[in-house]
């Protein structure tokens, strides 16, 4: 294959230009200099970015963070495509592939709060930031007595505001807080088993045009296989939802050896009925695992979890 200058297409933020460093060198350690002549990282901007004032569903929903990479992806601009999975649309963009996904990151979630204060100890009516209904609900479930607010931007944004007293704690993804190493400031880490995080969180996804077999060929040398399996089972729960960022729906898988368990949560329109279900199957089948559970989920909620 002839050596190609690659353009990877990235949000602007700190977080996601960190995200796409991460891709660029894991190619580059694979490749060395066989494959290519240069990389270079092109910043995008995205309506999710710029409108921080609103709900991401009142503004487009997930494809508002990856609509403008995609539309250059397409367009040829540039020659891959780095995203935080969880903030993709459930459904590919036509013409193009996702199957690239470099080892999960910490799935965890994360509570900072002013003067480390844990969840069990803030005040009654204190007020936390979230801009997930998933958060919202999951916390409502152990701290109903508290006040829960819309907070919108990046992370270094969402701290900031903590500081200036307009919150008194926000949760945030643990993947993205260390990744820019602000670990000082976590107040609290929750398990998988306290707080079920949102579907494909703590993964990086680097998508490709799907005609562009030669960089898809290159794509799967630095793919993760279990990552991957991680993410069909999880990613089949919200396609069988038909899942978007209002569906308040939690997803986490774990591999053992040969076996994977799938575990998922999903909360009526209002918050107040938890639907729960969590099986295991051979990794083979880990496509047809999330299939099942979403179906599981879907029956049980007979329907009350979407508009």
């Amino acid at each position: 294959m002839k050596k190609r200058k690659i353009i990877i297409g990235s949000r602007g933020s700190k977080l996601a230009l960190l995200y796409a460093e991460k891709a660029k060198k894991k190619l580059i350690e694979f490749f060395d200099d066989r494959a290519f002549e240069n990389i270079d990282i092109k910043k995008i901007s995205t309506e999710g970015d710029s409108v921080t004032d609103r709900r991401v569903s009142e503004i487009g929903g997930k494809g508002s963070f990856s609509k403008n990479i995609e539309n250059e992806l397409i367009g040829k601009k540039i020659d891959l495509a780095v995203h935080a999975l969880k903030d993709m649309p459930c459904d590919e963009t036509k013409g193009l592939i996702t199957n690239c996904f470099l080892e999960r990151n910490d799935s965890r979630e994360v509570l900072i709060s002013k003067n480390k204060i844990s969840l069990d100890e803030l005040s009654e009516g204190a007020l936390i930031g979230t801009s997930s209904y998933r958060r919202e609900f999951q916390l409502k479930n152990k701290r109903n007595d508290l006040n829960y607010k819309l907070i919108r931007g990046n992370v270094d944004t969402r701290i900031d505001k903590l500081n200036k007293n307009l919150y008194d704690a926000v949760i945030l993804s643990l993947a993205g807080i260390s990744c820019l190493n602000l670990n000082e400031h976590v107040t609290e880490i929750f398990s998988t088993e306290q707080i079920i995080p949102s579907v494909g969180q703590g993964v990086i996804a680097i998508q490709c045009k799907s005609d562009d077999k030669d960089i898809e060929k290159i794509l799967q040398n630095i793919n993760h296989e279990k990552t991957f399996k991680c993410v069909q089972a999880e990613r089949n729960v919200l396609k069988v939802l038909e899942g978007d960022c209002q569906t308040a729906v939690g997803a986490i898988s774990l591999i053992k050896e040969n076996n994977i368990t799938l575990e998922a949560e999903l909360f009526s329109l209002d918050g107040k009925e938890r639907f729960y279900c969590k099986s295991s199957k051979d990794i083979k089948h880990a496509a047809e695992l999330g299939i099942e559970i979403g179906e599981n989920l879907k029956k049980q909620s007979k329907g009350n979890y979407k508009k």
